[in-house]
């Protein structure tokens, strides 16, 4: 019993001693240690992940509260709203950021993107008739809230017949 602590206490001195030289071997070569850049922009993500996991609950919390309500042409009240004024309300009280009253003012704000590179918060605008126009908030997974002249505040998919057709643009106000 003694020779097998012995034995025992030997190979745990041996492997203290291997792996503390190991670790002062690591330390001392030129392994892969994330950069400074590489550090700032992995605390940058992070940061991003934090403000759309926040703007996300907020747009969410928005929708609920406005969800079903009337569409109303010139509306700006839970009797009744327009798409731009629903826009201009959801920005103003998820992000405290104020933006045009009108569709076509909105329309030009911010960068336009691609389709493709949508992200939560970019506006998205359509061309329903000659002279009118209609605008979105992109929420996610291919999916956009407005208020709709027929359903009222809702959610709606940007691949949907109606709305994959009358697409005009995506803008970026969110950098």
């Amino acid at each position: 019993m003694k020779i097998q602590k012995t034995i025992l206490f030997v190979l745990l001195i041996f492997l203290f001693i291997a792996c503390s030289k190991r670790d002062l071997e690591l330390t001392q070569t030129n392994l892969p240690y994330p950069s400074a850049s590489l550090q700032k922009t992995i605390i940058q993500k992070k940061q991003i992940l934090t403000i759309k996991n926040k703007n996300s609950k907020n747009f969410s919390k928005f929708y609920k509260e406005w969800k079903g309500v009337k569409y109303r042409f010139g509306g700006n009240s839970k009797r009744g709203i327009d798409c731009s004024a629903f826009i201009q309300k959801a920005y103003k009280k998820t992000l405290n950021i104020k933006i045009p009253r009108t569709t076509l003012q909105q329309s030009k704000k911010g960068r336009k993107i691609q389709k493709s590179q949508l992200k939560l918060g970019d506006l998205v605008f359509f061309k329903t008739g000659r002279n009118s126009r209609h605008v979105g908030i992109y929420i996610e997974d291919g999916k956009f809230m407005h208020a709709s002249t027929k359903k009222g505040v809702t959610i709606s998919r940007l691949n949907n017949v109606y709305f994959n057709k009358h697409y005009w643009k995506s803008k970026r106000i969110l950098d």
